[in-house]
């Protein structure tokens, strides 16, 4: 595993008491989601592993999207992951998300496809290819959002 990075904290010294953390919209919370935001509110990116074919997934659901098993258990991850795509948006559409701001999807080492933001400096050129690291970035009202930063 991966020593826990830290995303840029949006509590440090430098925020003057006007400003305030990003506000992040309300979860939605589907029937199978609430133990991977407990895991992330721990800083543990954890997803569900099959115990018939070891196959993870994202996102979580009754049922091995592999094989079909119901023996699925809550894994943590390495928090590696190669960038597969990415869009930097010029407008706003989110309060906790001001212009301009990146979406990156990327594959995790064990395999789920996820999409996230990228943290930190930006590759040069292509994105695409790109490996990185999990972090967490702290959100107004505590809660935490996976995140990635550029691998070393």
């Amino acid at each position: 595993m991966l020593p826990e990075k830290q995303c840029q904290s949006f509590t440090d010294a430098n925020m003057t008491e006007s400003q305030t953390l990003p506000v992040m919209p309300t979860r939605v919370m589907g029937l199978y989601d609430k133990p991977f935001w407990d895991h992330v509110q721990q800083r543990s990116m954890c997803l569900q592993r099959c115990g018939h074919c070891q196959a993870f997934q994202y996102p979580p659901s009754p049922v091995c999207s592999a094989c079909l098993s119901e023996d699925l258990n809550w894994t943590k991850v390495s928090g590696r992951a190669t960038i597969l795509s990415w869009v930097v948006f010029h407008r706003k559409y989110l309060e906790g998300y001001p212009a301009p701001y990146n979406v990156i999807t990327v594959r995790l080492d064990e395999g789920p496809i996820m999409v996230s933001n990228l943290e930190g400096p930006q590759p040069d050129g292509s994105w695409i290819g790109a490996s990185v690291d999990l972090c967490y970035a702290e959100m107004a009202r505590g809660l935490l959002l996976p995140r990635f930063k550029l691998g070393a």
